[in-house]
């Protein structure tokens, strides 16, 4: 995992639109980073809609939110779509991304082991450091303790 006061990598990915997102398009404003492993899945499901339901609240302390998964853009569009969600969902389809962020590698599940991307998330400064980490995090009531731990910063 990348470490509290590190440089959050750079990156440029497309969004379920299929428009290009930076890391530095949020330089001066907080920005929470979260790694889930696949869009329309039960947990990436819970995650995603508790972000979107306390977007507002992210908003009133200038913190942008984006979403990072190894799915094909067209998979976050219906994702996005179908939940109807208002922030940045990223597509890192190599995985690229969400290795430099520690949140890429070997998995297993049903017996079978294979690449995919780690559900951990990061806030990162308006000056582009990590400020926090959340490894494997549980996806229900995440987005909650993400906006508590940045409302005791404030």
């Amino acid at each position: 995992m990348l470490d509290v006061g590190e440089d959050a990598p750079a990156f440029e990915l497309s969004n379920q639109s299929g428009e290009s997102v930076k890391r530095s398009d949020f330089d001066g404003q907080r920005l929470v980073v979260y790694f889930y492993p696949r869009a329309n899945t039960e947990g990436c499901t819970t995650e995603a809609c508790e972000f979107n339901e306390t977007l507002s609240a992210f908003d009133d302390h200038d913190v942008a939110v984006v979403g990072i998964s190894d799915d094909p853009v067209s998979d976050l569009a219906t994702f996005a779509d179908e939940y109807d969600l208002s922030f940045d969902l990223l597509s890192d389809a190599d995985g690229a991304v969400a290795t430099q962020y520690d949140s890429y590698g070997e998995k297993q599940m049903f017996g079978n082991t294979f690449d995919g991307v780690f559900r951990n998330t990061y806030v990162v400064g308006p000056d582009g450091t990590i400020e926090a980490v959340y490894e494997n995090v549980s996806p229900d009531g995440h987005a909650e303790t993400v906006l508590e731990d940045i409302n005791s910063t404030n």
